[in-house]
């Protein structure tokens, strides 16, 4: 292991804990109704048409065609991104790829996965999917109808991943049941959600998870969203009223397919502890793999980063 020993925070990005007491964090107590409120959006999620639009990208690549993506999501949001299709070879699986809270402004060309169709989504109110009235900042853009459970906008963000699924369907009917989902930071954190009530998610690779155990997000020293999300509670007091429903831990714990985890012993964005008790709460066929640190570059990343890759390709491989 080689854990960053400098770096330029005002506090310690592994919070003195080590990896075993990390393996040992469990999620927050479920508050009542957690189920029955996933449940009812999923749901309603489900009846939405996604009206999928493509057409020509400008970004063009020697091994993927790439179109442009348009789907319809939740509240009439319209979500902008991407779908690469291989050049050689049938698409006999389906993968949608979350992205981080810094947006996205491409496809990852260099995922490694064959015969499958990649969708690339721009969550609600970011990049591709930008709305005046929400703020592309992510301290800002996490705190978007933080006031009210019911229409808080990672909530958005996780149902706008369902109709991913739901335009990846449309398009390719066959690959109903044969569909993964991958994601980072915030992409992980709104994944934990969406796998959770989405049967039709049949394996995930998380990394880095934000989102965990709101509890102990709201106090652990943070940089980024997190931060933010702090500094709003000390000024206003009730957050949690709200987080406690938006807790990929607790969301983790209802997962059943197959999960790669990936998670950092040394974070400054998205405290360790709070990964791993994303990581800890997925109950079954869960690989978890230790990363020295996240968000933060650091000796030996590149070598760590290509054996996630490895594995990356081989959970998501075509049988």
């Amino acid at each position: 292991m080689s854990i960053p020993k400098t770096h330029p925070f005002a506090f310690d990005p592994t919070y003195g804990m080590r990896l075993q007491e990390l393996l040992a964090v469990q999620p927050p107590d479920e508050p009542d109704g957690f189920d029955a409120f996933w449940e009812a959006r999923y749901l309603k999620a489900l009846d939405v048409d996604p009206r999928p639009v493509l057409s020509r990208s400008e970004l063009t690549h020697p091994d993927w065609h790439v179109l442009d993506l348009v789907y319809h999501s939740t509240g009439d949001f319209r979500i902008g991104g991407w779908l690469l299709l291989p050049r050689q070879g049938q698409v006999r699986r389906g993968l949608v790829v979350g992205h981080g809270y810094g947006g996205r402004d491409r496809p990852d060309f260099d995922l490694p996965v064959r015969e499958t169709a990649l969708v690339f989504p721009c969550c609600r109110g970011l990049s591709l999917s930008s709305r005046p009235e929400i703020s592309e900042n992510p301290s800002w853009h996490v705190l978007h109808n933080i006031d009210k459970r019911d229409s808080y906008i990672i909530g958005g963000c996780v149902e706008d991943i369902w109709l991913a699924v739901s335009a990846l369907v449309a398009l390719y009917p066959w690959l109903s049941g044969h569909i993964g989902y991958s994601g980072i930071s915030f992409g992980g954190g709104v994944g934990a959600m969406a796998i959770a009530y989405d049967g039709r998610i049949d394996r995930g690779h998380l990394a880095l998870p934000s989102f965990g155990h709101q509890p102990l997000r709201l106090k652990l020293p943070s940089v980024g969203s997190a931060q933010s999300v702090q500094e709003y509670q000390a000024e206003h007091g009730n957050v949690l009223e709200t987080l406690r429903f938006y807790d990929a831990a607790t969301a983790a714990s209802g997962i059943s397919v197959p999960m790669l985890t990936a998670v950092a012993l040394f974070d400054p964005a998205v405290a360790p502890p709070c990964q791993f008790a994303v990581a800890n709460s997925i109950p079954k066929y869960n690989e978890i793999f230790i990363l020295d640190a996240g968000h933060f570059d650091y000796p030996g990343s590149a070598q760590q980063e290509a054996v996630l890759r490895d594995k990356i390709g081989q959970f998501f491989r075509v049988p």
